[in-house]
């Protein structure tokens, strides 16, 4: 084989490796990259999903808040019931008075002006 043959394929082979060196170099840096991007939007998204738990946190507490002050009110509209009831027979009651205190008074004012009448 002659020299120039010989230093023709050590130079192609140089050129191959360097070649070769030069993609994997390419390839590395973009598998690099690629985790990089990979890596900033998971930890994005660990982010919001640390944010959305407490968030959901939050709203159990307040769920639960709500809750009891529907049930204090539930209870207090029974009482409420409970009491205008209560009045509602009460007024009834009263009311059934009325006529009769009415014919009372007639009564009275009626005795009253004969007794003023014998006076006077």
């Amino acid at each position: 084989m002659s020299t120039i043959l010989i230093i023709a394929i050590v130079v192609a082979a140089v050129i191959l490796v360097a070649l070769a060196a030069t993609f994997a170099r390419r390839r590395a840096e973009q598998r690099r990259l690629e985790r990089e991007r990979l890596a900033k939007e998971a930890a994005g998204h660990r982010q919001e999903a640390d944010a959305h738990a407490l968030k959901a946190r939050e709203l159990g507490g307040e769920i639960e808040s709500h809750r009891r002050q529907a049930e204090e009110h539930r209870n207090l509209a029974k009482q409420h019931q409970v009491q205008a009831e209560a009045h509602q027979a009460e007024a009834e009651k009263r009311e059934e008075r009325v006529p009769r205190e009415g014919r009372a008074a007639a009564f009275h004012d009626e005795k009253a002006a004969e007794r003023e009448e014998e006076l006077g």
